[in-house]
């Protein structure tokens, strides 16, 4: 079984993560879904968004989730990491926020609810950039030289090899 779900992309600024946390839950909860929010400056594309949620959601409809939330196992997939801590770094944070919003399943009354706290966009955010190609690096443990032989352009396909590999981290 296969989860549906829509990938959107808002911007919006969080003074508190908490409360918004609480926002996000009871829409949540009224429209009947779940609201995953991945932080665009520390994902590699909507494929590595769509590569967590895969996953993710094999691990939580199976019973094998390490999290005991949805949102937390898409988020740990999403960090290619079973540490909690390390996984909320790809989630919402204070300050401004740029997310890829994942709603699973796709409802259109979270989406107009969601609507009054966040901006959704349509802009380009599949390019990456030397500067966060230097961060997906760093949050994936991609070395120099495995950059090198795989190529630059191949550094999505690593980060999402790494999301799959969590698997075998178990």
């Amino acid at each position: 079984m296969n989860a549906t779900y829509r990938i959107l992309q808002a911007v919006w600024t969080i003074e508190s993560p908490e409360l918004f946390l609480e926002t996000l839950r009871d829409i949540a909860d009224r429209s009947g879904t779940r609201i995953v929010c991945f932080n665009a400056d520390s994902m590699a594309g909507e494929g590595h968004v769509r590569t967590a949620i895969r996953h993710a959601w094999r691990s939580w409809s199976s019973g094998n989730a390490i999290s005991n939330s949805f949102e937390m196992e898409a988020l740990l997939y999403a960090a290619g990491n079973r540490q909690c801590q390390e996984a909320a770094a790809f989630g919402i944070h204070t300050g401004c926020n740029r997310c890829y919003i994942v709603l699973c399943p796709p409802r259109g009354a979270a989406q107009s609810a969601l609507a009054s706290h966040v901006r959704f966009v349509d802009e380009d955010w599949e390019p990456v950039s030397a500067e966060k190609q230097e961060v997906l690096c760093r949050l994936f443990g991609i070395s120099r030289a495995e950059l090198a032989v795989t190529g630059h352009a191949r550094l999505k396909e690593l980060v999402e090899e790494r999301v799959a590999l969590l698997d075998v981290y178990r």
